[in-house]
């Protein structure tokens, strides 16, 4: 296994110059859900010819299945990305990249919980700092949740940027100033708060997923949509919905009415399905 690191310079940035800067920056910037809830997620970014996995929360043969069905092979990977350990992001990470030797870029706490030694290739990241492979500048951030060093990620192709927020117990200021003037958002809208409370869950894994390291709510997804509205936000997506303790159209109706917005700007991403590609113009 080949382990590569990288620190932050002065500032807390990490940057490796992106073959877009010295191209026409008018290069695309693409995305599309391999599936999003509490049983798995996967997500493609596509900037120009840089192809990225972020999460690989299924089996492999099911994320090299799904990627076929929108015309995208394992082989065409560039990077995966992992934003923490939890099996719901890592089930098919280990045999994706031993199988088509895919480098996977993390943290040094999310991966020395996942004690895999079999990946082919390792790169750590710094959740503050910055870092660009190929065409795309990706910019992780921290997120409060129970895992071991978590973060997401923010990927642009140098002008507009695209976002994946989930997993977090509570928005904090360095979040929402990470994702101020976003162009497009996969967010977190996990669980309905009176479902939760009323549903079979033991008292224990209810104060988890509504506590502070756990998950967001619709209402809190809400909030923070609310709070991030902007005219040049094209696309917001609710992900990672629980399959016990909320449902597409309580998620929808929820953020829809505290932003007055929904149509072909909001979105649903189903747990099992792959979506559609979206261009972020």
């Amino acid at each position: 296994m080949a382990v590569l690191q990288l620190e932050p310079a002065a500032g807390g940035h990490v940057d490796r110059c992106c073959r877009l800067s010295s191209r026409d920056q008018q290069v695309s910037l693409q995305f599309i859900s391999l599936g999003s809830g509490s049983n798995g997620n996967a997500t493609l970014v596509r900037v120009a010819d840089t192809l990225l996995l972020i999460d690989a929360g299924f089996s492999a043969k099911a994320l090299c299945d799904r990627m076929q069905s929108v015309g995208v092979s394992a082989d065409d990977l560039t990077a995966i990305l992992i934003s923490h350990e939890h099996s719901d992001h890592v089930k098919g990470v280990s045999v994706l990249a031993r199988k088509y030797n895919i480098p996977v870029w993390l943290t040094r706490g999310t991966f020395k919980r996942l004690k895999d030694p079999k990946l082919p290739e390792v790169e750590f990241i710094h959740p503050h700092g910055s870092f660009c492979l190929g065409d795309a500048k990706v910019s992780p951030f921290p997120i409060p949740h129970d895992a071991a060093e978590p973060c997401q990620f923010v990927v642009s192709d140098g002008s507009r940027r695209f976002a994946v927020a989930t997993d977090m117990g509570f928005v904090t200021p360095y979040v929402r100033e990470q994702l101020s003037g976003i162009d497009a958002l996969l967010l977190e809208s996990n669980y309905d708060g009176d479902m939760l409370k009323n549903g079979s869950y033991p008292y224990a894994l209810r104060g988890r997923i509504d506590g502070r390291y756990g998950h967001l709510s619709n209402e809190q997804a809400a909030d923070f949509a609310r709070s991030l509205e902007h005219s040049g936000l094209q696309r917001l997506y609710l992900g990672h919905l629980s399959g016990n303790n909320n449902t597409p159209d309580c998620a929808y109706a929820t953020v829809a009415d505290r932003l007055q917005r929904g149509g072909d700007d909001l979105h649903v991403l189903q747990r099992t399905r792959v979506g559609e590609w979206f261009e972020v113009a």
